[in-house]
């Protein structure tokens, strides 16, 4: 039977995370948050959050989800974030496009990628230009909590 510590593991998923105004709600067969973490969940810990996002209609063409776009925003601490292909014969190959601002430039990526964004540097929107297949993502940062300057 399996036993685990809960003062060091994570595995259920909290509602929301505090303190982030310009990420969107997306509806299930959109993306689904897994699981996340910072110091409200366990004492001293990082933040971290994990999700899946799905195929369907990326962008959406109506203009009626404009909420699907995770807006401009600044840390106080270094973050890093990744859009993860899940092709099992090329693992690089996103099967999709993810647009992402960073310090006023566009970045437009259809690869298997990690981002490093320092500390103070604006980045967003970030838009998810098409998925024809799941993506796992992820973002971290040492800051205690996911929340802007």
């Amino acid at each position: 039977m399996a036993n685990w510590d809960k003062k060091y593991f994570v595995t259920e998923l909290r509602d929301v995370v505090q303190g982030a105004p310009w990420s969107p709600v997306f509806a299930d067969n959109e993306a689904r948050r897994v699981l996340s973490l910072d110091g409200e969940v366990i004492k001293d810990a990082f933040y971290m959050e994990t999700a899946w996002f799905f195929p369907g209609d990326w962008p959406d063409k109506t203009g009626s989800r404009k909420d699907r776009t995770i807006g401009k925003h600044v840390h106080s601490y270094d973050e890093v974030f990744a859009w993860i292909g899940t092709d099992n014969k090329d693992q690089y190959n996103l099967n999709g496009e993810i647009e992402i601002w960073i310090d006023g430039k566009q970045n437009i990526i259809d690869r298997t990628f990690l981002a490093f964004i320092p500390a103070g540097v604006e980045h967003g929107p970030i838009n998810i230009r098409k998925i024809t297949k799941p993506m796992f993502h992820f973002s971290a940062g040492m800051g205690k909590k996911y929340r802007d300057k």
